[in-house]
């Protein structure tokens, strides 16, 4: 069941999507070869306690604040000592809050020192393919129309492998809502969208294969099936009668808890 937003629960989805944009905006430049994994996710966790939100990821008995997936990870890293940021890596964060109720997601990858050259390729083409998605959600149009403007640029254009088995999804006032967003053509359920839905749009776009298994020896993190690197973009919108607002842009203009 799809659940629309009404104006009291948006502004409550926004200001804890505010808050996530705030803390992307404080770790991301902090994140340089030589750090763990892990000491990433607690300055996620530290950071949500102090403003008074908690890690959304917990609510799915996920070990980590951030899920943190390294190069050829798709999503579901799971954070840890051992694995060190190394120069040339690109780093996706997937983090979500909540906030008095109010669930807040988005992802970005970060391109930590000398990426070669195709690998930031592959990083523009995704944050291009999130855009399109975006660009696509509007009242009236329909969810296959965010699949498509996002396959288009990543398969049609890159011929890049696009994740099929995961997918966006409605959120705010749980982790995972109604309806699915497929990055790639579907024969699901295809709703129209409509003001007051709230909809993470997440491409989620390999080198190689669309193809994708559980790395060996975890019950969470996600690789990419022939050891393609992989690329994930994620913004929460809020759909309105005559337009959508990207809710975790980190350019937002708004009151930042960080000013």
């Amino acid at each position: 069941m799809i659940r629309l937003k009404n104006e009291e629960q948006i502004n409550g989805i926004r200001k804890s999507c505010h808050l996530l944009a705030d803390l992307f905006n404080e770790i991301i430049p902090k994140i340089k070869p030589g750090v763990s994994t892990k000491e990433i996710d607690d300055w996620c966790v530290n950071f949500a306690k102090k403003f008074g939100a908690t890690p959304a990821w917990y609510e799915e008995d996920f070990p980590g604040c951030a899920c943190i997936s390294i190069n050829n990870q798709v999503i579901h890293g799971v954070p840890s000592k051992k694995r060190i940021v190394k120069d040339g890596d690109i780093i996706s964060l997937d983090i979500g809050l909540n906030l008095k109720g109010y669930i807040s997601d988005s992802t970005h990858t970060v391109l930590v020192g000398n990426v070669k050259p195709a690998h930031q390729k592959l990083c523009r083409v995704t944050r291009e393919c999130l855009l399109a998605g975006i660009d696509a959600c509007k009242a009236g149009n329909r969810i296959s129309d965010i699949s498509n403007a996002v396959y288009d640029i990543a398969y049609n254009q890159n011929k890049y492998g696009v994740v099929y088995e995961y997918c966006g999804h409605g959120v705010g006032l749980e982790v995972h809502e109604d309806p699915s967003v497929c990055n790639c053509p579907s024969t699901g359920p295809n709703p129209r969208i409509q003001a007051g839905m709230v909809l993470a749009i997440e491409p989620m776009i390999n080198e190689g294969t669309a193809d994708v298994d559980i790395e060996e020896g975890s019950e969470w993190t996600v690789v990419t099936a022939d050891g393609s690197w992989s690329c994930h973009e994620e913004h929460t919108v809020a759909v309105f009668k005559d337009h959508t607002e990207v809710l975790t842009d980190l350019d937002y203009n708004g009151n930042s808890c960080l000013k």
